[in-house]
């Protein structure tokens, strides 16, 4: 605590970590559960908490602003841990790093010469024989000119401004202050992991290296908290990745001066953009600026975890491995949210709407400004480690011998390997330190019931059950401070307001139900990590549960449980992230672990391997209200599974179309999610978020991976993707009805996916894809040919490639042609 009462009263209303210099104090102003160490001796700190307003406080307010305007203390942001930034001449100083880098300079050279073949060899310099050389020359140097003044003017829209301290002392204030409007409980950390940040970061400027943040992105949020959390600490701003569809008017400029580097969505084939792009990150990294891009590329509009993308990873490992730079620091984050402000309108985005065009109103009328009070933000740092000790362990993997131009002899096979490994262990170690919200368990409660509503004894008991369950796991349970837990499903219902959890009131208890399950899905995927072993087993074994007649007739041998549950470990491979053990070390852990907490009995023979596998007779005597729970996270996503299997039946070409005509990829997906609207509506889909639109991508990319579809992408008009079925997995029509008749292979694996589905009070699954559920496949199908058929591609369209390897493979195999 500072010593004298100036400094004290000054700390009122500052957050709690006060950093001058190399000095952290640990302020108990904007910690709410007092200071002893909470869940696995953690200490959590709320950073930075509900700054003075004008007219509740006019007083706070203007000391506040003076403090900021003085730059007192912390606010000053002077002795920064990391590489000058935020003084004049920044940006020039980096345009000039950038310009004059070796691999700029070389890819401009050969673009000029290129070029000037091209204009040679079409006669295009007008000289005579005898000043042929010097025509050549000069117009080598104008067309360097040129290039040189397109590299300026991509920069100038591309590089982070990072100029004035006045400037970001005064975002920092001004973003604070909408950002504990929106989220009033404040932003808040692990101690020790931030302390832990603190002393990498000092040993890394030393080193004059970077660290790379790369957070999971839930919400235009993200950036804002890790930006302000490293002004907070004392920590260099790291330069941000950010889409150019956020540079609009106003708010661009505003971000590009607090560190975003604005780049495409999409490079196209432009070489010079990618060697400028690739060029900037190796300044940035050379210099030992921080930086930060999403791993995940775009914004989750699920809640769990997506794919990692490798477009900026694939620049940052090239970095290192080239040697042009030495070495990098990696740190995950998580950020977790009580409520994600933008899921109302990802909901639309997911049901098929189109997404609307970025703008500062949008973005000021969704956000804090509203005072909306979505509780609170945890922000949780895993330890960092060095990206080229990772590389050289691949290296070793891969059998490569290194040195110094490693990267020339890496395949792209061995390099999408790599980025993989790379990709996949971000976001499993995200997943280690995500932080489960009180959101979050109440929504999985709600989604995971059997019944209409659930009671508030119920809804408490439940929630202790799961987070015992998380914690049980490895997981994090955002701190409670040692409230009860009737107050903290009080505080969560509240967040999450009316629209999302009604109430029934007049009753014996207040009982609680789902309005909006489609939205409420959103907070219960942030938990369904933790659990996606025991729902994959819990579905496997629903194959047999669901039979019912008794304990006998419900085992399963281990062989056929082993053999579905890798079915759907398969099916899901891209849709989840997996411990790395494997199928067959992840099942018998599983089986042990719910073993152990009785809800499976295992049968073992002498040996100790498992033979049979059954519900326990506790389960069977509390209702089956585990191995449900188990089975709810993962059947909407079966669902979609097999919505999607159930829509390739409908691209079946309809006996007066050609074999080979293709359909708009984007299209036939759309078709999809209105088939799934309509099956639901009418009684054959249990789950309405089975028509979410990312779910049934992710299904239509497994199945490509598959050979199931083929994919051809159209080079020339880059948004053109077109698809049609493996004539192998084609469905066959009665010759005489034209009807689908229910029988082959992508019947047969529909039927496989459908063995796991939720057995539903409108049909039995012995009849999976009834006649009727054929019939609008097909309706829908018939409606596609009608509309969204596209000749075949012939050797005088543009260049069509299909999409992957093995899809190339089954192309070749089948007789398709390019």
């Amino acid at each position: 605590m500072p010593p004298n009462k100036a400094a004290a009263d000054a700390a009122h209303s500052a957050p709690d970590l006060e950093i001058v210099g190399d000095q952290v104090i640990l302020h108990p102003s904007g910690f709410t559960g007092g200071p002893e160490p909470q869940d696995h001796g953690i200490t959590e700190r709320n950073l930075v908490h509900h700054m003075g307003r004008f007219r509740e406080n006019p007083f706070d307010f203007l000391r506040e602003v003076s403090l900021f305007v003085s730059g007192s203390g912390w606010r000053a942001y002077d002795d920064v841990i990391g590489q000058p930034i935020f003084y004049s001449g920044f940006t020039d100083r980096m345009k000039s790093l950038i310009l004059s880098n070796p691999l700029l300079r070389n890819k401009i050279r050969e673009l000029a010469k290129a070029r000037l073949e091209v204009e040679a060899r079409d006669g295009l310099l007008n000289a005579k024989l005898e000043t042929f050389e010097k025509a050549k020359l000069k117009r080598k140097n104008e067309i360097e000119g040129n290039l040189n003044e397109v590299v300026d003017t991509m920069l100038d829209n591309m590089i982070c401004k990072m100029e004035s301290k006045r400037f970001i002392r005064s975002a920092y204030y001004m973003c604070t202050q909408l950002l504990t409007r929106a989220y009033h409980q404040g932003i808040h950390v692990s101690s020790e992991e931030v302390l832990r940040l603190r002393s990498v970061a000092a040993e890394a400027a030393k080193k004059k290296q970077s660290i790379v943040f790369l957070p999971c992105h839930k919400s235009h949020v993200d950036y804002v908290s890790l930006q302000l959390i490293s002004y907070r600490l004392g920590i260099g701003l790291p330069v941000v990745v950010a889409g150019d569809n956020l540079n609009i008017p106003l708010l661009g400029p505003f971000l590009q001066h607090a560190g975003a580097m604005w780049i495409r969505r999409s490079f196209g084939n432009d070489p010079l953009y990618h060697t400028v792009v690739q060029t900037y990150i190796d300044v940035l990294l050379q210099q030992g600026f921080n930086f930060e891009c999403f791993i995940e590329g775009g914004r989750s509009r699920t809640g769990k975890l997506l794919p990692p993308k490798f477009g900026i990873l694939s620049f940052i490992v090239d970095s290192v491995l080239s040697g042009r730079v030495q070495d990098t620091i990696i740190c995950p984050v998580s950020t977790q949210y009580d409520k994600v402000v933008e899921t109302e309108s990802y909901i639309s985005e997911l049901l098929g709407q189109p997404k609307r065009k970025e703008s500062l109103a949008d973005l000021i009328s969704s956000s804090s400004v509203l005072s909306l009070k979505l509780g609170r933000v945890d922000v949780r740092f895993h330890e960092p480690w060095s990206l080229k000790e990772f590389l050289g362990q691949q290296i070793t993997r891969l059998s490569l011998t290194p040195s110094k131009n490693i990267s020339v002899r890496m395949t792209l096979e061995e390099k999408g390997r790599v980025l993989r490994t790379l990709g996949y262990r971000v976001l499993s170690e995200i997943n280690d330190v995500s932080v489960i919200m009180p959101t979050a368990l109440v929504g999985t409660v709600l989604l995971t019931l059997r019944g209409r509503g659930v009671g508030k004894t119920e809804l408490i008991r439940r929630l202790e059950w799961l987070s015992e369950r998380v914690i049980a796991k490895g997981g994090r349970v955002a701190h409670f401070y040692r409230a009860p837990t009737e107050q903290v499903v009080d505080r969560a219902l509240e967040v999450m307001g009316p629209k999302l959890v009604g109430q029934i009131n007049g009753l014996a208890e207040p009982t609680y139900y789902a309005v909006d399950r489609f939205q409420l899905s959103f907070y219960r995927n942030m938990t369904i990590h933790l659990f996606i072993t025991e729902a994959l087993v819990s579905a496997a074994m629903y194959t047999r549960v669901k039979q019912g007649g008794g304990p006998a007739n419900q085992r399963i041998t281990y062989d056929a449980l082993r053999k579905q549950t890798s079915f759907l470990s398969q099916l899901f491979r891209g849709e989840f992230i997996f411990p790395p053990e494997g199928l067959t070390t992840n099942l018998e852990n599983t089986l042990r672990g719910l073993e152990k907490d009785d809800v499976l009995k295992v049968t073992r023979d002498a040996s100790g391997a498992p033979t049979f596998i059954e519900l326990s007779e506790a389960e069977r005597q509390c209702g089956r209200e585990n191995y449900d729970f188990y089975c709810f996270l993962i059947w909407p996503f079966i669902e979609a599974a097999w919505l999607g299997a159930v829509s390739l039946m409908g691209l079946t070409p309809p006996l007066d179309e050609p074999k080979d005509v293709w359909l708009d990829s984007k299209k036939a997906q759309d078709g999809a999610q209105l088939l799934g609207k309509t099956l639901y509506h009418q009684g054959d889909l249990s789950y309405f978020e089975a028509v979410n639109k990312e779910t049934l991508k992710n299904s239509y990319q497994r199945f490509e991976e598959e050979g199931i579809i083929l994919v051809a992408k159209n080079k020339e008009i880059r948004s053109q993707v077109t698809m049609r079925l493996a004539p192998e997995w084609t469905p066959e029509r009665d010759p005489k009805t034209g009807k689908l008749l229910p029988r082959g292979r992508l019947w047969d694996f529909t039927e496989l996916i459908a063995q796991s589905r939720r057995e539903g009070k409108n049909r039995r699954d012995g009849a999976t894809v009834s006649s009727r559920v054929l019939f609008m496949s097909d309706t829908v199908g018939r409606r596609l040919y009608q509309t969204a058929a596209i000749p075949q591609p012939t050797d005088a369209a543009a260049d069509v490639g299909f999409s992957s390897p093995k899809v190339r493979r089954k192309a070749i195999e089948t007789g398709s042609k390019l």
